[in-house]
């Protein structure tokens, strides 16, 4: 992971690319909650598996209730509208530039301003004219 060790991280949203043992392991180790969509023909695993709780409890809410409602409940659709607002800022530069975290965050703070100030350039500012009544 780029955070330095000590920061603290509630939870981790990815795509189901890492539903894997690894993924699993490397976030619990940190005590991050990951929140990772089961692949579509997933199987439980076994107890003694690190992160087999979590991931057993998300196959069986998306047999339960739906993978739909499962993402909504989890939070996980939060993940594209990060995503959209990531594509938005990279549509600014071909990508983040910057190697280190805090360079980013300043990089992204810089585009993200820009980004506000086009959108402010670009709304319509809407006047009544006259009363409908």
């Amino acid at each position: 992971m780029q955070l330095p060790a000590d920061e603290p991280i509630a939870t981790a949203t990815l795509d189901g690319a890492y539903d894997t043992l690894g993924s699993y392991a490397a976030l619990l180790e940190r005590g991050i909650m990951p929140v990772i969509p089961p692949r579509k023909n997933a199987k439980a695993w076994k107890s003694k598996i690190v992160g087999s709780e979590v991931r057993n409890a998300a196959i069986a809410a998306c047999k339960r209730v739906g993978r739909r409602i499962w993402k909504r409940w989890s939070g996980y659709h939060r993940r594209s509208l990060v995503e959209t607002k990531m594509h938005c800022f990279k549509r600014l530069g071909s990508r983040v530039k910057a190697r280190t975290f805090d360079r980013q965050v300043a990089e992204l703070q810089v585009r993200a301003a820009l980004l506000n100030r086009f959108t402010a350039l670009g709304c319509p500012k809407t006047v009544a004219v006259a009363a409908m009544g």
